[in-house]
């Protein structure tokens, strides 16, 4: 399993939109992606303008491939591009270990 990691900067002012329309975009677009397990968004406590989003896939490729060669691709960022103050930060890992 891979671990996407994507950190976002918005303008915090935006924070309850952005908030509706990453979940939005999340549940009606990667959801239905090939090889999608699940996914987490947190928001920073220190700085209001950070969020990071967490999702899971099978392989790379069902992201980077799949996923970003896609349509689906170009409706999720129209969904929450507008609200990028700068391009994402995306990382992809895998799990080393883990408690309960």
């Amino acid at each position: 399993m891979i671990l996407e990691h994507c950190d976002i900067e918005i303008d915090p002012a935006k924070s309850a939109e952005f908030e509706e329309a990453i979940l939005r975009g999340v549940e009606t677009v990667i959801a239905k992606s090939k090889g999608f397990r699940g996914y987490k968004v947190n928001h920073s406590v220190e700085t209001s303008a950070r969020y990071l989003l967490f999702i899971y896939w099978d392989t790379l490729e069902n992201h980077t491939v799949d996923f970003r060669g896609s349509e689906a691709f170009a409706d999720w960022r129209a969904i929450v591009g507008p609200f990028f103050t700068k391009p994402p930060v995306v990382e992809h890992f895998t799990l080393v270990g883990k408690s309960a």
